[in-house]
C-alpha cells in the first residue's frame, strides 16, 4: 500500500498521511513528557503539511486540554491561509489583524490567528488581554520577529514550525529559544513517496566577487542590483531560459525591485509573456497578476522574495534563481514554490544563476538539521566561499553552442595544465594564453568560411573566454576584476587578429 493510500481521516473529513501522524505523536508526548512552558521547535520540508499538522494539533489539544491557543504569522497571507485550514479543522477562529483593536465581544474563542506585528502592538498598549493561552504555535518560526512576544507567553508551550532550523539572524540562534528539535520527514523521502516533485537542477557560472554581504548575513541588495542588472546577466538569464525552460510556466526569483524590472524588460522584448511583481504593487494588482499567472500556461513572473513564502501555485514548472543568497532558509523557500505535485507534473526544473547549489548543496540532498540547530555558528562558518566555487567550477559547453563546432573533433582545452607546462620550461606566463588564442581560433576557423562569420562565432566562446581567463588568475595570483576584464579585451583583440591573419592566407578559389 502507497503512503497516500494509508493516509487516515482525523474524524473531521481532512485526511492525514502516516509521516504526518508519526510526527503529531512525537509533538504530543512531547507535550505530555515536558512542562506546560517548554518550547520545542518542528521542522518539515515546504509541502509537508505543516499547516495541517498545526491544525489538527490545535483541534486535539482544545479539546483534550480546554485552554486556548494562539498562532502567529508574520504575514497577513498566511494569517488568512492558516485560517482557513482551521476551520476545516472545525477549529473556530478569529485573526487578529490590523482592523481589530480589542477582543471585545470575542473573548469566548479558543483559537486566534494573530499577525506577529498587530498582536504585539495591541499587547504593548494593553489593548488586549488573551488569558488562559496553553498553547501558542509559531509559523515560519526562524524569523526574529516572533521573539518580542515570548515575554507575554511565559507560561504557555510554546511549539515553533519551520522548514530550516537556522535563524535568520546569525547572532539569534534558535537554540537560544527552543529547548528540543523534531525532525520530520525529508525531502528526499516525501519525492520517493510522491509527495513532493523532484527537482531537476541547472547552474550556471557566475562570478560574485563584486557581491557585498550586509549586516544580516546576506548579499545587499545595492551589490546584487549592480550585478544582476548588467547586460551579459541579462543576456545569460535570457539564454539559460531558452536553453532549459523554454514555453514553461517560470518563477523568477530577484534581489531587488531594478533587477526584476529588468528582467520584466528584457524577456517583453525578447517577445515572452512576462509580468513582474513586487510589495509596491496593491492587493488588488498582485491577485490580479497571480490569477493571470495561474491561468497562462506559459506564463512568466519576475518577482522579488514577496512570493517565498504564502504563495501556493502548484503549475509554476520553473524556478529561476537570477540571485545568490547566503539564506539556507532562502535557498530552500524559492526551490519550494516549484515542488508542489499534480497529476501530470512529476519534475520541474531549477535554474540557479548564482552558485547557491555549490553553496548550499542539491535542494534534495540530506540535511543534519540537528547539527545546523545546534551548532550554525560551525555550520555558517564552513559555507563554501564564493572565490572556492568559483575555483572549482568547470565550464561546460552547452550542447546548442557545441552543435556550431561540429567541423572540430575535440574543443577541449586545460589552460591550467597549459600554465603548468608554461611554467615548467621557463616561459612567461602569458604564453598559455596565446596558446589558448590559437585552439580557439582553429576551432572556429575550422567551423566558418569567411573571417564574419568567424567573428560572429568567436563572439559565442565569451563565456568559455573568461573562465579560462579566471583560471588563469588563478594561477597567476592576480585576481582582480580590472585585470580580468583587461585580459578579456586583450585576448578578444588578438583572437579576431588571428581569425584575420588566417583568412587572409587562404588562396583565393
Amino acid at each position: 500500500m502507497s503512503e497516500k493510500a494509508s493516509a487516515k481521516d482525523n474524524g473531521n473529513g481532512k485526511e492525514l498521511y502516516s509521516y504526518q501522524l508519526n510526527d503529531l505523536d512525537k509533538i504530543f508526548n512531547c507535550m505530555e513528557e515536558e512542562s506546560d512552558d517548554f518550547n520545542l521547535l518542528y521542522q518539515l520540508p515546504t509541502g509537508g503539511g505543516k499547516t495541517v499538522i498545526f491544525s489538527e494539533i490545535v483541534r486535539r489539544y482544545i479539546k483534550e486540554k480546554q485552554k486556548k491557543v494562539v498562532i502567529l504569522t508574520h504575514r497577513i497571507e498566511l494569517s488568512s491561509q492558516t485560517s482557513k485550514m482551521l476551520k476545516g479543522f472545525d477549529v473556530p477562529n478569529m485573526v487578529i489583524n490590523s482592523k481589530v483593536k480589542t477582543l471585545e465581544g470575542n473573548e469566548d474563542y479558543m483559537c486566534y490567528v494573530a499577525m506577529v506585528e498587530t498582536l504585539n502592538n495591541r499587547l504593548q498598549d494593553e489593548q488586549i488581554d488573551i488569558k488562559d493561552i496553553g498553547l501558542v504555535i509559531i509559523d515560519e518560526a526562524h524569523y526574529n520577529s516572533f521573539r518580542k512576544l515570548f515575554s507575554y507567553f511565559k507560561d504557555a508551550f510554546i511549539l515553533g514550525v519551520t522548514a530550516t532550523p537556522l535563524s535568520s539572524n546569525v547572532k539569534l540562534p534558535m537554540k537560544d529559544n527552543y529547548r528540543k528539535l523534531i525532525i520530520g520527514e525529508s525531502i528526499g523521502s516525501l519525492i520517493e513517496k510522491g509527495f513532493l516533485a523532484k527537482a531537476n537542477m541547472h547552474t550556471y557560472d557566475v562570478g560574485l566577487k563584486t557581491l557585498q554581504v550586509g549586516i544580516n548575513g546576506d548579499y545587499t541588495v545595492k551589490s546584487s542590483e549592480i550585478l544582476y542588472t548588467n547586460h551579459s546577466m541579462q543576456e545569460k538569464l535570457l539564454a539559460a531560459y531558452e536553453e532549459r525552460a523554454k514555453g514553461s510556466k517560470t518563477l523568477i526569483f530577484n534581489n531587488g525591485i531594478n533587477t526584476s524590472r529588468y528582467v520584466y524588460e528584457t524577456f517583453k522584448e525578447a517577445g515572452y509573456d512576462v509580468k513582474h511583481l513586487d510589495n509596491t504593487h496593491t492587493n488588488k494588482e498582485r491577485k490580479e497578476i497571480l490569477k493571470w499567472f495561474k491561468n497562462t500556461p506559459d506564463a512568466i513572473l519576475t518577482s522579488v522574495s514577496i512570493l517565498t513564502t504564502g504563495f501556493d501555485e502548484p503549475s509554476v514548472e520553473t524556478i529561476i534563481l537570477n540571485r545568490a543568497t547566503r539564506s539556507l532558509t532562502l535557498y530552500f523557500q524559492m526551490i519550494g514554490r516549484g515542488s508542489r505535485v499534480l497529476p501530470n507534473k512529476k519534475t520541474f526544473e531549477v535554474i540557479d544563476l548564482g552558485n547557491n547549489m555549490a553553496r548550499f548543496g542539491l535542494w534534495d540532498a540530506p540535511m543534519d538539521w540537528n547539527d545546523i540547530f545546534l551548532y550554525p555558528d560551525f555550520y555558517l562558518e564552513n559555507l563554501v566561499s564564493d572565490e572556492e566555487i568559483e575555483r572549482n567550477f568547470e565550464y561546460v559547453m552547452p550542447p546548442e553552442l557545441r552543435a556550431q563546432f561540429s567541423n572540430s573533433e575535440s574543443i577541449d582545452f586545460d589552460i591550467k595544465k597549459e600554465y603548468e607546462d608554461v611554467f615548467a620550461k621557463g616561459l612567461k606566463s602569458k604564453e598559455a594564453l596565446e596558446r589558448s588564442i590559437d585552439q580557439h581560433a582553429r576551432i572556429v576557423f575550422e567551423n566558418t568560411e569567411d573571417v564574419f562569420d568567424a567573428r560572429i562565432l568567436a563572439r559565442e566562446l565569451k563565456e568559455e573566454i573568461q573562465y579560462r581567463i579566471r583560471l588563469y588568475s588563478y594561477c597567476i595570483m592576480k585576481n582582480t576584476k580590472n585585470y580580468k576584464d583587461w585580459l578579456e579585451e586583450d585576448y578578444m583583440r588578438k583572437l579576431r587578429l588571428k581569425l584575420s591573419q588566417m583568412y587572409a592566407n587562404v588562396p583565393a578559389q
